[in-house]
């Protein structure tokens, strides 16, 4: 295993998923990490499904850069796909890479989308992802 897979299945391994999940993915593009991607497979026994899947997900890999559109959108768009414990994986690309996304856009978004961001994980030499999920008492802070 090289050095860049062993370090994708560390990082799949640290996103809480575990064989039988249904992880569901939006925002693909070229320039995703596809041996985070591969790892998170091959974690959870199967492929990742795409944005037009009816299966309830235990997570969504959300890939986001600057000029995407509107992430608030974005995350609208996924709750309703989560199980309830699910959560989002925001995947952004780190400082100085291309498509770089303010921290404070991310704030504001995962506020407005009614979640709360819980953990951050650097996800290779490229992103970065951040856990998002609803907040357990039911309330965002604000």
């Amino acid at each position: 295993m090289s050095d860049v897979a062993g370090r994708s299945v560390s990082t799949a391994a640290r996103l809480g998923l575990k064989a039988g999940d249904t992880v569901g993915e939006a925002g693909y593009d070229f320039d995703v990490d596809h041996d985070l991607r591969d790892a998170i497979a091959d974690l959870v026994g199967s492929d990742l499904l795409d944005e037009d899947a009816d299966d309830v997900l235990d997570a969504v890999l959300l890939w986001w850069r600057e000029g995407d559109g509107d992430l608030t959108d974005a995350l609208v768009d996924a709750i309703p796909l989560l199980a309830d414990d699910g959560v989002i994986w925001l995947l952004t690309p780190k400082t100085g890479k291309d498509g770089y996304v303010e921290p404070s856009e991310i704030a504001e978004a995962t506020r407005t989308a009614g979640l709360a961001q819980t953990t951050s994980v650097a996800g290779g030499p490229q992103w970065m992802i951040a856990r998002l999920a609803r907040p357990k008492s039911g309330k965002v802070r604000r």
